[in-house]
């Protein structure tokens, strides 16, 4: 491990102290105030930094990144974790035991915003890398039995266990302490009177608390070092195509079974790639879900499945481990039913039938498909853009499952390699020889 010196030169004016200590301003989040029980329609900024004056107005709400480097981490307990208070008063004093191993002995705790979650922040006072950071605090959370995901325990920076062939991927973005809704908590976890100047006497005092054992620190790291991914850029155009669908919520109602399958297929194919650990199955996969579904913009106002949506889960989980998706970058698995321990498995007549039905049912999507590109070409109404061309299909009547099963047949990144005079009308009986397996 490398320890750097003083910070150098920053890009931001740094007159307010308070401010000073969040540095890192590009690629910054913002959004409108929301209702109290409303989650903000974040959104990012990548054209230019974020100024101070910006955030003194308040007018907006604010959330920054880390960089390369950085001179605190943060951790984020929802309201309706298993860790917060409410449900275990003693989790995040188990949580500070296992970070006393490296040295972080004392944190700041703050409201996140009026929905009651907990912003725990350790400042230190050298700077680490980021990616190093991560790593550790995570390995030493999960080594105590925490469970990191999105809605119950994340951890700030971010494990980033992938890179791609374009642009490097930004660290998740945290809001900025003591904006609206947000306060100071004492030691009973108990909100106080707050503003800067408090928040920034509490900060000097944890950092000079906090002196990262370097050695202890360095072994972690290199013990833990997870394995990295490299994710081709059509496999990113996949994920940033199902990141499009899902990030925006529900904003109207009819909406929960389409996003439950996308926040399943995503989860499946992506979740041991987005943020570590293994790929999930069974039961984890479907608590994903759950959780994906619920920290959702929307999800309280028009999801009309709230009381069902672990059912519905476990539905759409069942229907992508039976899929020929697969988790990405790992060799596919044959699934139980198919084999087990080199055994032969004789068909069941029943399940010939069915395979049968299966195949035609696959070749009749194919020819819809194909022939609903021969139209729109025709028409010379077929859309460039990726989005518009999924809506367009989905006018024939063809289901958003089968355009994700079979996008080589009408993706545009498929259509630079298949000139679309290659395009063939498959007739009844026809094979189409296609594969299913590739999620890029």
């Amino acid at each position: 491990m490398i320890c750097l010196p003083s910070p150098p030169l920053r890009f931001v004016e740094e007159s307010d102290e308070f401010l000073a200590l969040f540095p890192q301003r590009f690629d910054f989040i913002y959004a409108d105030h929301s209702q109290p029980d409303c989650k903000p329609n974040w959104r990012t900024e990548s054209r230019y930094p974020l100024s101070d004056r910006q955030i003194q107005q308040g007018n907006l709400l604010y959330g920054v990144r880390f960089g390369s480097t950085t001179r605190y981490c943060l951790l984020d307990i929802d309201i309706a974790s298993h860790y917060h208070p409410r449900q275990d008063p003693f989790a995040i004093g188990r949580i500070m035991a296992a970070l006393e191993r490296i040295g972080l002995v004392s944190a700041i705790a703050c409201t996140s915003s009026y929905s009651g979650g907990i912003h725990l922040y350790l400042p230190f006072a050298n700077e680490q890398r980021s990616w190093q950071v991560a790593i550790v605090l995570s390995s030493l959370l999960e080594a105590a039995g925490f469970r990191l995901r999105a809605g119950q325990l994340e951890v700030f920076p971010n494990r980033r266990p992938y890179t791609t062939d374009s642009v490097p991927r930004l660290y998740h973005a945290h809001r900025l302490p003591l904006q609206v809704g947000s306060n100071l908590l004492n030691s009973d976890l108990q909100p106080i009177w707050s503003d800067r100047a408090s928040f920034v006497r509490q900060w000097r005092c944890a950092e000079q608390r906090n002196e990262i054992d370097v050695c202890l620190f360095d072994q972690l790291m290199q013990k833990n070092r997870q394995k990295r991914y490299r994710v081709s850029r059509r496999a990113e155009q996949f994920l940033q195509d199902l990141n499009t669908e899902i990030d925006p919520g529900w904003t109207d109602s009819g909406q929960t079974n389409h996003l439950l399958g996308r926040i399943a297929m995503r989860s499946y194919i992506f979740n041991h790639v987005l943020s570590g650990g293994e790929p999930l199955i069974g039961q984890a996969l479907i608590d994903n879900i759950v959780a994906t579904a619920r920290s959702l913009p929307g999800f309280a106002q028009w999801c009309q499945h709230q009381h069902e949506i672990g059912d519905r889960a476990a539905e759409w989980a069942r229907c992508i481990e039976n899929s020929p998706y697969y988790h990405y970058g790992l060799p596919k698995q044959p699934k139980a039913e198919e084999a087990a321990d080199g055994m032969v498995v004789q068909p069941n007549p029943r399940e010939v039938k069915r395979d049968t039905w299966n195949r035609k049912q696959s070749k009749d999507a194919q020819a819809r498909i194909q022939n609903a590109m021969t139209d729109l070409i025709a028409k010379n109404a077929l859309p460039n853009a990726i989005t518009a061309r999924f809506q367009a299909l989905t006018q024939y009547g063809i289901s958003g499952s089968s355009l994700y099963r079979y996008r080589q047949l009408w993706h545009p990144d498929h259509q630079e390699q298949a000139a679309p005079s290659s395009l063939v009308v498959l007739k009844s009986g026809e094979s189409a020889d296609l594969p299913t397996r590739n999620v890029s």
